[in-house]
């Protein structure tokens, strides 16, 4: 048997480009979807670092010993507040996060003995431009929000 060879390898140049030029919108696309992903991972460690010390910094000092219990004072909120944005009981600096204020918090007595801090914050991927209004047309079904909520939340022991 005799192998044949192609009658027109002319044909055959340029197909590799052809097919690269293909994938790449494809390639690119994953790219960035991983690095958004990566960027939202990053975000949402940030968010659940600041609550624990948020926490830790409101259970050291919520203790009230002639009651017995928690003791929530407003200004005790707003310190904790601060330090779950700010990083400081102060309200000086910048935020942990671009778009986190205080708003985003929640300090709350849970029983007699614990408190909890929850961190609430929307992910906005740079894939819409950094607003979170937009969303992607859905293939089948309904689009797909750009906005993804993040919730970081914490409870520990009064000390």
């Amino acid at each position: 048997m005799r192998l044949h060879s192609f009658k027109h390898p002319r044909r055959q140049q340029g197909l590799a480009m052809v097919e690269f030029t293909l994938a790449l919108p494809v390639l690119l696309l994953l790219l960035l979807a991983l690095g958004e992903f990566g960027r939202m991972l990053y975000q949402y460690n940030v968010l659940l670092q600041a609550s624990r010390d948020a926490d830790r910094f409101v259970a050291s000092q919520a203790w009230n010993s002639t009651l017995g219990a928690v003791s929530l004072s407003n200004t005790l909120q707003t310190q904790t507040k601060n330090v779950a944005v700010y990083g400081v009981p102060s309200q000086t600096g910048t935020p942990v996060i671009s778009g986190l204020t205080a708003n985003n918090v929640v300090v709350a007595a849970v029983g007699t003995d614990h408190v909890r801090v929850t961190i609430t914050f929307t992910f906005c991927p740079v894939i819409g431009g950094g607003n979170c209004t937009g969303s992607l047309p859905g293939f089948f079904g309904n689009p797909i929000a750009l906005s993804i909520p993040l919730v970081a939340t914490t409870v520990m022991r009064a000390l």
